[in-house]
Formats: C-alpha cells, sequence, structure tokens
C-alpha cells in the first residue's frame, strides 16, 4: 500500500481560532476570554497601559491611535474582533471622551483592518441599549428608534451609524446589551454598590432614584451570547442582548434583604438623582434567541446569591 496516500488522507490538524479582543481585561472581557478559551479559541488580548508587558496574545493598544490600531491588527491578524474597549461609565466626568474613545476609537480599529488588507470572519461590536433614550414600553426592538439623552448614549449612537457604513466592506455585528451586572463590576455601578453595603452588613446606603427599572442580565449570560454569535450566521445587524425581565432597584434591595436577611436604611440622595436617567429600559430577546436559541438567560437572584458570595 502506498504509505503517501495513506499519509495524505488522513485529517489535518485545524489551526487554533484567532480572537482578537479589545477591552480583555475590562469587566466584560475577562469573562469573554474565559468563554472563548473554553471553546479552544487563542485569545488575543489588548490592554490599555503602556507599561503593560506585551507576549504573543497580549498586546499594549490605545485606541485612540490610528497607528497603533493598525500595528495591531497587522501582528493578530484574528479570525475573530470583539470590539468592548470603551467608556462605560454614563458619569464619565469628561464627555469628549465619550466621542474619542467609543466612536473614533471604533473607527480606528474598522479603517486598520482595511489599511492592512485583513478581513477577518467576524467583527463583533459592542454598543448599548442606552440608545434606546427615555422610551415607554415593555419591551424595546431593534426597530425601536434611537434617541440617546446622555453623552455616553449619544457615543454609542454616532458609533453605529459610523459603522454601518462598513457594512458593506466588514461582516460586522453590533451588539446592543441592556443593563448586566455581576462579580468584578465596580462599585460606581449601582448593583455592585447594593451588594458591597448588604456583603458588609451596613446600616445605610444613599441612592438616586431607587424606582427606575432596568433589563438587568448576568456578565456570564452576556459574554455566553456574544462567544454564540460569533459562531452564528449573523452579520450586518444589530441585535438586543437582554432578558425582557425588567427590576426596579427597590425590588433588588428586597431581593438581596431576603438573601442576605440584613435590612439597610435606604436614604435618597438628590444628588444621585439625574435628570438625563431613563425611567425604564427593558429589552426584547426575540431577535437574540432565534439567532442563538441555546444561550439561556440566569435569573437574576442567582446573579445576586453569586455577587454576594464573592
Amino acid at each position: 500500500m502506498n504509505t503517501a496516500s495513506m499519509s495524505s488522507s488522513q485529517p489535518q490538524p485545524q489551526e487554533p481560532i484567532r480572537t482578537l479582543v479589545t477591552g480583555a481585561s475590562g469587566f466584560t472581557g475577562r469573562y469573554l476570554v474565559e468563554k472563548l478559551l473554553g471553546r479552544g479559541h487563542t485569545v488575543i488580548e489588548t490592554v490599555g497601559s503602556r507599561d503593560a508587558q506585551e507576549t504573543p496574545t497580549r498586546l499594549r493598544l490605545d485606541i485612540t491611535s490610528p497607528d497603533a490600531c493598525r500595528r495591531v491588527i497587522e501582528i493578530a491578524r484574528p479570525d475573530y474582533i470583539v470590539h468592548l474597549a470603551a467608556i462605560s461609565f454614563v458619569g464619565h466626568n469628561d464627555p469628549l471622551d465619550f466621542y474619542r474613545v467609543n466612536v473614533i476609537g471604533t473607527l480606528n480599529l474598522l479603517e486598520a483592518c482595511a489599511a492592512v488588507g485583513h478581513t477577518p470572519r467576524k467583527l463583533l461590536i459592542a454598543s448599548s441599549a442606552n440608545v434606546y433614550g427615555n422610551v415607554t414600553s415593555s419591551a424595546i426592538d431593534e426597530s425601536f428608534p434611537v434617541t440617546p439623552v446622555n453623552h455616553y448614549a449619544a457615543s454609542k449612537a454616532a458609533m453605529e451609524t459610523m459603522v454601518r457604513t462598513w457594512f458593506d466592506r466588514l461582516p460586522i455585528l453590533i451588539a446592543r446589551p441592556f443593563n448586566y451586572t455581576g462579580r468584578g463590576q465596580t462599585a460606581n455601578f449601582l448593583v455592585p454598590k447594593i451588594v458591597g453595603h448588604f456583603a458588609r452588613r451596613e446600616s445605610q446606603i444613599e441612592l438616586g432614584n431607587i424606582d427606575v427599572a432596568r433589563d438587568f442580565s448576568d456578565v456570564r449570560y452576556v459574554a455566553g451570547a456574544y462567544e454564540a454569535l460569533l459562531a452564528s450566521e449573523a452579520v450586518s445587524d444589530t441585535l438586543n442582548v437582554c432578558t425582557g425581565q425588567p427590576y426596579t432597584l427597590r425590588e433588588v434591595l428586597r431581593q438581596a434583604a431576603e438573601l442576605t436577611q440584613h435590612e439597610l436604611e435606604i436614604k435618597v440622595n438628590p444628588a444621585f438623582v439625574r435628570q438625563t436617567d431613563v425611567k425604564i429600559l427593558v429589552g426584547s430577546p426575540a431577535k437574540l434567541r432565534a439567532m442563538v436559541p441555546g444561550v439561556e438567560a440566569i435569573p437574576f437572584t442567582e446573579t445576586l446569591r453569586w455577587m454576594l458570595a464573592a
């Protein structure tokens, strides 16, 4: 028997999937990287610190620098790109930063792909459900108009508009996550602040409007949705990432009290009440579920229990 023909018929080992994740060391990035590694991806993380040590899978990136973006795309030549790097805290003190990072930074990344002649299989770009603004609806779907009411939301809306002009040049998918939380989210976000107060069994907490309602997801669910969307057929589209289940902060406080058997005195601080606060933000996950039916939401009580046990 011809040994040459035998060897040629044997399956060849597949090259590992290379996935570039910007903002990999951020809250969402850490969970997504873990999820991708578990799926066998070789993950190339980008980090913003100039002092960070570079490795074959960890590259420095100032997203606001076109040259830096071109360098990273040239080195990585990734199969997939997940763009998470952004300024995401609504109360950030420099409005211009939202546009420098969230809009121009994203444009730099897309232009870098074009400049070095690299077309990945898919780019997943994280936007935000904040783009919908103050909408009175029990289920906001992707057809709702974009009406941002603060700089963070406006920067994400502008970013989306810019990105759509690239749909005919690159295989892009825009994800609009609604509010989500989990272990490792900083305490300037509301749910970690509430969890921290209950975990420390403090006597009182100062909050703004506790009757605003949000569609809170678990960060592990969001990371799972992003990973599944990479492998899906979805492209040149925009998708909500949400559960469809709203909770007011008052309900979050009640659930945390039940889980810890601890009561907090709630003080409303007028300084924490933002006039541009969206009163209710609840999404329709119908399109997401149709695209990636295997990704199941995590009940919010379980998210709180997990965070309190940290």
